[in-house]
């Protein structure tokens, strides 16, 4: 991993924290690439401002949005309930390609029979949704954010069935850590699917034990179990050259100022370079 591949997830900070604040602390502590929960932008948004008044703030900051996320997408409900999923999710895609374009991360719901045909018929309504965005934006599907979708080899199933360049999958650490994923299934054929990346360390509990959310930890904080070091290095050995986003849902650092923390964030990606 280079410096420049380190991104942020807006997530990692405290949520009730000003998005202005967390960005300023974000450029402030070394990051230039920033990750956004979109919710979070278009309420930002929302008070008197335009999508163009956010992205003349990220480059003011010399800060470039890389991807965003706000809800899983819908695939199995009723026709008016999916139509209205996928009219937001293409709302955001837009919202995303004013702010500088990037990776949609989506998880998504479930039929009532989990079946391989449903993995297809997951990947076939992404490629159909991704063609209601813009250019610049790729849909990537996270493993375990689904009732189906729940380790690396389903996301490949899915993005497999999807056939379209622009629908692949979201690795996450956290998710891996706490599903049947193994390191032998980073291989070149999954790794050829990745749109976007994920870094964090998890405590020391078996997978099945672990929070996939709360028992993130900063990685090299030494609370960890993951050799997130040898992760990001088959990643890229498979040939992956886009963005690693630290991404945390950790109380403690919740608690904290972005103000505070953002600097041991920063330096806990950077450990991660080679």
């Amino acid at each position: 991993m280079k410096r420049t591949q380190i991104a942020i997830a807006t997530v990692s900070t405290m949520p009730a924290e000003p998005l202005e604040e967390k960005l300023r602390s974000y450029a402030a502590a070394g990051f230039r690439n920033v990750e956004l929960q979109l919710g979070e932008a278009k309420r930002w948004i929302a008070q008197g401002r335009r999508s163009a008044d956010l992205r003349q703030l990220l480059a003011s900051l010399g800060l470039q949005c890389r991807g965003g996320f706000e809800c899983p997408v819908e695939c199995f409900s009723d026709d008016a309930r999916r139509r209205a999923n996928h009219q937001l999710l293409a709302a955001n895609a837009r919202l995303l390609d004013e702010l500088g374009g990037g990776a949609m991360v989506v998880g998504t719901d479930g039929p009532a029979e989990n079946t391989l045909e449903a993995l297809s018929e997951i990947g076939q309504t992404l490629a159909k949704l991704v063609e209601q965005f813009p250019q610049t934006v790729s849909l990537a599907v996270e493993f375990n954010w689904s009732p189906i979708v729940k380790s690396l080899r389903s996301a490949v199933l899915v993005a497999q069935a999807a056939r379209h360049p622009r629908v692949g999958i979201l690795f996450d650490t956290a998710h891996y850590h706490c599903t049947s994923s193994k390191l032998e299934d980073i291989d070149q054929a999954s790794v050829a699917l990745f749109k976007h990346v994920h870094i964090n360390d998890m405590l020391p509990k078996p997978g099945e034990h672990s929070q996939c959310n709360d028992d993130r930890v900063l990685p090299g904080s030494g609370r960890g179990c993951l050799d997130v070091k040898e992760i990001v290095r088959r990643i890229e050995r498979f040939g992956y050259t886009g963005y690693f986003s630290l991404e945390m849902f950790n109380q403690d650092l919740w608690r904290a100022a972005s103000s505070k923390i953002s600097g041991d964030m920063y330096q806990s990606m950077v450990g991660l370079c080679e």
